[in-house]
């Protein structure tokens, strides 16, 4: 049976290293090709003000005040992935990101120890050089309908 979680994180900011930090991580996952019920999805308290982050994803520092830290949520994030194959679009970024929450709460092993993982925006380069290959590009090109969504992404 093959395990497959499409993965995406929201963030204070582009770049761990100058302390920004994950605000949500969500996930879903799918087996044998159909979407199960199965998902996790978490906002997380970062420590930190949101900036202009803001603009990109809508959540505020009011909203993330009674959230729970990553250190919190990370025992059930990497049951919850572990022997999956992770689907992210630009994987970079978001393994950036969850290998430094994992680093800061003392954990030394990166998230491609616990699983595999597939990046769809090179895939998308590959397959299809020359065009857009952001997601909401990617969801006009391939007929998906996006207008119910609720969340950035």
């Amino acid at each position: 049976m093959e395990r497959l979680i499409v993965l995406d994180t929201e963030t204070t900011g582009i770049k761990p290293s100058e302390g920004h930090r994950i605000i949500e991580v969500g996930a879903v996952e799918i087996l044998d090709r159909e979407i199960t019920s199965t998902e996790f999805q978490k906002y997380v308290q970062p420590n930190r003000k949101v900036g202009e982050s803001v603009n990109i994803h809508g959540i505020t520092d009011k909203f993330l005040i009674n959230k729970p830290q990553f250190n919190q949520i990370s025992d059930d994030l990497l049951s919850f992935i572990e022997g999956a194959t992770l689907v992210i679009h630009n994987a970079p970024f978001d393994l950036g990101f969850l290998n430094n929450e994992l680093k800061l709460i003392g954990i030394k092993e990166k998230i491609e120890n616990f699983c595999t993982i597939i990046d769809t925006l090179e895939l998308s380069k590959q397959q299809r050089p020359g065009t857009m290959h952001n997601l909401d590009s990617l969801c006009r090109r391939f007929g998906i309908d996006t207008s119910a969504r609720t969340r950035h992404g």
